[in-house]
């Protein structure tokens, strides 16, 4: 009975997540383990729970737990990647460090210049000041598709694409994202200290992540869908961009802390990787079975790209001009505009080659299941009066951005 009260004693301290506990724990870090920052959200949970069919102990290190509760062998650390200090104690005795964590992705967040360039740039630099510090030989970056995208039409594009320059980015995610991978990557072969090994860096480039219970993205498109606010589609009908389903993205980052060790030859060192399904697809289309599948019509009206463009700027300098007094949330920003309407796919022939990765196929199927799972899907509550209120104030807001690109006449 004793022994039954201590087990789950401790299993519930294993919950605990004050950064004092994690100074003061004795975490066990015998055999492989591995280090994934940002661990507490979506993906980084679902990449801790692949791990630890392999490896000893997996510490997921963030600023917030993740929402499910934690099987064994996997510890949470709640902590700030921009703190050195924390960063420090976190690395110690881990074998490989899976930097997933960023800020300032999509919506209002990307509008918080300053925490994006603290959270993507200077966290970058203490985990690669750590791993060099503590002899951690392994460092698995997580990018994105917009180092070297901007807006501009990309067709099959491959890795020796040329990174964007850095004042063409739209967005400082974009931005900081591009300093943080070329940091990672010049950082592979860095002599270890206490060690006669040196760190072994690649970073993954994904496209835009989905799947069940994804956090960030689907969300907030189901709150559009659902708040009849998604009512138009835009850009060209052939425009092609990516996807990648979570699945996917955990097992080419698992190929890819694989590929960076001795037994196989070091072969990702120093190299970086798209990531996606493997199938371009238009944005608004690959949404449909999602739409449809909850119970709304899908839009039929198609506006031209630069007309939204135009809308997410404004938007966007409303935001800074309020955002401190009220901190919306932008229906869509000119980078969301560029990603969603801007044909951009890449090739996985590198992935394919270097890293063994060969993506499933998926669908949303398991998505809508599990929005429907919860209570979404269309219901009948919405009033005529409210429908028709939401269709004048769309109407008035583009209305008053397509007269604001007529010419003044003088007096």
């Amino acid at each position: 009975m004793l022994r039954i009260l201590c087990d789950r004693f401790k299993a519930r301290l294993q919950r605990f997540h004050s950064p004092f506990f994690f100074n003061t724990m004795e975490v066990n870090r015998t055999g492989r383990t591995f280090l994934i920052t940002g661990g507490g959200g979506y993906f980084g949970f679902r990449l801790a729970c692949a791990l630890l069919k392999t490896s000893s102990s997996v510490v997921l290190f963030d600023v917030r737990p993740p929402s499910q509760e934690l099987p064994e062998g996997i510890v949470f650390v709640r902590a700030d990647i921009r703190d050195y200090a924390q960063v420090e104690k976190a690395v110690r005795g881990v074998n490989c460090v899976f930097h997933i964590a960023s800020y300032g992705m999509s919506g209002r967040e990307q509008l918080n210049q300053k925490l994006i360039e603290e959270v993507n740039v200077q966290g970058t630099e203490n985990i690669l000041k750590a791993c060099v510090a503590h002899g951690v030989p392994r460092l698995v970056y997580t990018s994105t598709y917009n180092v070297v995208f901007g807006g501009q039409e990309i067709k099959d594009g491959d890795e020796s694409l040329p990174y964007l320059p850095l004042h063409l980015h739209p967005d400082h995610y974009s931005r900081t994202k591009s300093i943080a991978e070329m940091q990672v990557l010049k950082a592979n072969g860095s002599p270890l200290n206490n060690s006669a090994g040196v760190l072994q860096t690649c970073s993954l480039r994904p496209a835009g992540i989905y799947g069940p219970g994804e956090e960030r993205h689907l969300p907030r498109i189901v709150s559009y869908i659902e708040n009849g606010i998604f009512r138009f589609v835009y850009g060209d009908p052939d425009s092609l961009v990516e996807f990648v389903h979570v699945d996917n993205l955990v097992s080419a980052h698992v190929l890819a802390a694989e590929a960076l060790t001795e037994k196989r030859q070091h072969r990702a060192a120093g190299q970086p990787y798209f990531i996606s399904d493997g199938r371009p697809v238009n944005n608004f289309e690959f949404f449909r079975p999602l739409v449809e599948g909850l119970g709304y019509s899908f839009p039929t009206l198609r506006l031209p790209i630069s007309l939204i463009y135009l809308f997410a700027f404004l938007t966007e300098m409303l935001h800074h001009v309020v955002g401190r007094i009220y901190n919306f949330q932008p229906l869509l920003t000119r980078t969301e505009v560029y990603k969603t309407g801007v044909t951009h796919y890449f090739s996985m022939r590198k992935a394919r080659e270097e890293l063994g990765y060969e993506p499933k196929l998926y669908d949303l199927e398991d998505v809508v299941q599990w929005f429907q799972g919860r209570g979404h899907g269309k219901k009948h509550s919405q009033s005529s009066i409210k429908k028709l209120i939401l269709d004048v104030v769309l109407v008035v807001a583009f209305a008053a951005v397509a007269l604001s690109c007529l010419p003044v006449v003088g007096q």
